[in-house]
């Protein structure tokens, strides 16, 4: 049976369907095991000796702490689409199974692509997303960037029309704040959005397969 894909879909009506039930308790149950692992493979990438890229752009900018913005961004973000979450099972689905595929493309870019800092980072202070990590920063976790890709990731999954300008707009907001903080490489903010399109893309492919 499939998951009725009705913009009226509510929580009771989607609980009621097996089909449904199967699909987010999998994809949640994936989502924590996933991050169980996180803190075991950024203290292995963190320990790794990569590159470091030439990046013009980068190097023309002065580095400065923005740490408090790129917070209050990501986190207001993050709350405005838990709140959709609550309110539609359809969001609920699609961005489990969206995080859960940009969590495992980031795990398999980064280890495949060592890479080390840009020059002049400062360390982003968010201790909700360090705890993730294992309560520390991590300076390695590039190739591309996970700060700029969930915001894009919420543009994608959201509905309202409202809701995607705001997260286009953090999005971009985002892309600069972090390369401001020389977190990232130019080119890891500038592919965000298209490999965020790409685990969209595979995510609603594979909720069609079971």
């Amino acid at each position: 049976m499939a998951v009725d894909e009705s913009r009226k879909l509510t929580w009771t009506t989607a609980w009621q369907q097996k089909n449904y039930r199967i699909k987010l308790l999998l994809g949640l149950v994936l989502v924590a095991i996933t991050l169980s692992f996180y803190p075991l493979f950024f203290d292995y990438i963190e320990k790794q000796n990569g590159v470091v890229l030439n990046d013009f752009f980068l190097q023309k900018l002065p580095s400065k702490n923005v740490s408090i913005p790129i917070f209050t961004i990501i986190w207001s973000m993050a709350a405005l689409t838990l709140y959709r979450v609550f309110k539609s099972p359809r969001i609920a689905l699609n961005i489990t199974w969206c995080f859960l595929l940009i969590i495992i493309s980031r795990i398999i870019s980064i280890n495949l692509w060592h890479l080390n800092p840009p020059i002049n980072l400062i360390p982003l202070i968010d201790p909700i997303s360090n705890s993730f990590y294992g309560g520390k920063f991590i300076t390695k976790d590039l190739f591309y960037s996970g700060h700029t890709a969930s915001q894009f990731l919420m543009f994608l999954c959201l509905e309202k029309k409202q809701d995607k300008i705001l997260a286009l707009t953090s999005t971009i907001l985002i892309g600069v704040l972090v390369l401001i903080q020389h977190v990232h490489y130019t080119v890891d903010v500038v592919t965000a959005p298209f490999f965020a399109y790409l685990c969209f893309r595979l995510a609603k492919w594979l909720l069609t397969k079971f």
